[in-house]
């Protein structure tokens, strides 16, 4: 029942990139996410893709998908995994505390990029989306339902987009 709630809220919430008023967003919404072709048939994967290729990312960190990292070797040359300061973090079911050891820890930059697949799998990890997205650190944030977007740019005013792709 919580799936179909929080899609019935999420459509009424969301907008395409006609609604968005960020210059840095609205390339990404309609340059990359719309922009290029699918990739990958899960649409989580299919953002981590389009996302690796269209900023360049060279230091790429994946929480346990041996899959998703053979298919990154495949796909781009010369990416590393797990070499820090990573340029995209994709994790599940990532938690404030993990984001602000992060911090700590230099994992980060400016620029940096998280994607979490399954912000709504359950109400737990919606609660843990909802508690990330408003840690100051954080500035740009992304629901894109099947999955949420985390942009560190500290030159931006903190915002949250609902996107539907």
């Amino acid at each position: 029942m919580f799936r179909v709630l929080s899609y019935l809220k999420f459509l009424l919430k969301s907008t395409n990139q006609h609604g968005v008023h960020s210059p840095f967003v609205f390339q990404f919404v309609t340059k990359c996410l719309y922009g290029t072709k699918k990739q990958h048939t899960n649409p989580s994967i299919n953002v981590l893709l389009k996302s690796v290729s269209y900023f360049n990312a060279q230091h790429i960190h994946l929480s346990d998908e041996p899959e998703v990292q053979h298919l990154l070797r495949k796909s781009f040359d010369g990416i590393e995994m797990n070499n820090n300061p990573f340029d995209i973090i994709y994790k599940s079911q990532l938690t404030v505390n993990d984001f602000d050891d992060m911090i700590k820890k230099g994992l980060l930059h400016n620029d940096s990029i998280l994607i979490i697949p399954g912000i709504y799998k359950d109400q737990m990890c919606y609660q843990q989306w909802t508690q990330l997205i408003c840690a100051k650190d954080i500035t740009v944030s992304m629901d894109l339902y099947h999955l949420g977007i985390i942009f560190i740019r500290k030159e931006q005013e903190k915002e949250h987009f609902t996107i539907r792709i």
